[in-house]
């Protein structure tokens, strides 16, 4: 490209100097400066007996400094000049040897002629090094903007050959300031969100072959327990042991497809205003009545929230999941608050719990990780965060833990008032 540019450069140049030679037109003055001078010594001339011409020519050559020449009309050739002479206009004539004359016919054959001078066409020395310096300093600072952009262009190249080997680690160490910096940022935010996927992928491989392994093992024990029994009520009891692993199996496939179908990258958000009002209110209240427990379950909504957009059935699930985490570390309450603020949403659950240690507080969020305390029983997958986060990115927001006043922690959830953008859920 660089040589492209400079070679269209000097083609162009060179071009246009040629078709100013080529049709470039006199100065108007000049021409008719010649046309009176050729006028005048013409008149002379014809006040002169014919013999005395030649001299005459010679005394005003010598005292003028410009060359005249008779010639006869015989001498000169062209259909063009001829037809310009016998029209009584000034013609030109180019000689073999560079010279050129302005022609007039003086009747009777003669034909007067005067060096007309022209500018020397030809370049020198001087105008050859100016030429090439400007050409130089043009592929100089084309050199100065191709450059860094091939470099920056080639680093990205090797990145993306890099990461194309299964090392899923983008590095292209690319200037800010550099116009492939936006492109450098884009491939390395869809790498990281690859190897999320990836990573993601994985854990759920493994955590669900964990969590299958334990049901199907006592589902197996029940049921040789029950083909070595004759007692009803012992086979009852295995078919009812056997009914639950079933249901805790079935569970968790249902929890793990939640959560693929978050992670894909096509999901379709059914957005709609919702009145927030009212629909927090009433999770609450059904996630409170679900648990059966004592604990204080309060919801608060501010004002502007009784047109809310978002996807109804994700914010539900993210309610609930907020809701059913909180419940199963706090000692007495629970609170939950909605508000509309600089044009975010901003949905805050807090609990009396132990709270979340500061190393953990934003590995919760991955899936099929549990923060259980010692001794207490296992609850759940480890999804129920994970699904709160994929389902906030892909309304364009963040979700984040914290500590609470209550003494337990926080989970704050913010995503803009507006429409989502598309691409949220490309978020690394």
């Amino acid at each position: 490209m660089y040589l492209l540019i400079v070679v269209t450069l000097a083609a162009v140049s060179w071009g246009q100097d040629r078709l100013l030679q080529l049709y470039g037109t006199q100065d108007p003055l000049d021409e008719r400066a010649r046309a009176v001078a050729l006028g005048a010594i013409g008149a002379h001339l014809q006040n002169l007996p014919r013999p005395e011409w030649q001299a005459a020519l010679a005394k005003i050559a010598a005292e003028t400094g410009v060359k005249l020449e008779l010639f006869a009309a015989t001498d000169i050739t062209g259909r063009d000049t001829v037809a310009e002479l016998g029209d009584g206009r000034v013609a030109y004539l180019r000689r073999a040897n560079g010279e050129a004359w302005a022609l007039r016919e003086l009747g009777d054959g003669e034909i007067l002629a005067l060096e007309s001078t022209e500018p020397d066409t030809q370049r020198g020395p001087l105008e050859w090094a100016l030429t090439s310096f400007f050409y130089a300093a043009i592929a100089l600072v084309i050199m100065i903007w191709i450059w860094p952009l091939r470099r920056d262009l080639r680093t990205l190249e090797r990145a993306a050959a890099r990461y194309g080997d299964k090392n899923w680690l983008f590095e292209a160490d690319i200037n800010p300031r550099s116009q492939v910096y936006p492109l450098a940022d884009t491939f390395r935010k869809m790498a990281a969100r690859i190897a999320g996927l990836i990573a993601s992928h994985k854990d759920m491989s493994n955590a669900v072959s964990h969590e299958i392994k334990t049901p199907l093992s006592r589902m197996q024990f029940e049921i040789e327990l029950a083909q070595q029994s004759t007692d009803l009520r012992l086979i009852g009891g295995a078919l009812g042991n056997i009914k639950s692993d079933i249901a805790e199996i079935n569970d968790l496939v249902t929890a793990t497809l939640s959560y693929a179908i978050l992670e894909r990258a096509d999901v379709s958000l059914n957005l709609a205003p919702h009145d927030f009002s009212r629909l927090i209110p009433a999770i609450t209240d059904f996630v409170r009545a679900d648990l059966r427990t004592e604990l204080r379950m309060s919801a608060e909504v501010s004002a502007g929230a009784e047109r809310v957009t978002c996807d109804g059935h994700l914010f539900e699930s993210v309610l609930k999941n907020l809701l059913y985490n909180a419940a199963r570390f706090a000692r007495h309450e629970v609170r939950v608050r909605f508000e509309i603020d600089a044009g975010r949403n901003r949905l805050v659950v807090d609990d009396d719990g132990p709270g979340i240690p500061e190393r953990d507080r934003a590995r919760v969020f991955d899936s099929f990780v549990q923060l259980e305390q010692t001794g207490a029983k296992k609850q759940g997958f480890g999804l129920g965060l994970a699904i709160v986060r994929r389902a906030i990115e892909w309304h364009g927001g963040d979700v984040a833990a914290s500590a609470s006043p209550l003494g337990g922690a926080r989970f704050t959830a913010t995503w803009p008032s507006s429409a989502p953008a598309t691409s949220a859920g490309l978020r690394a």
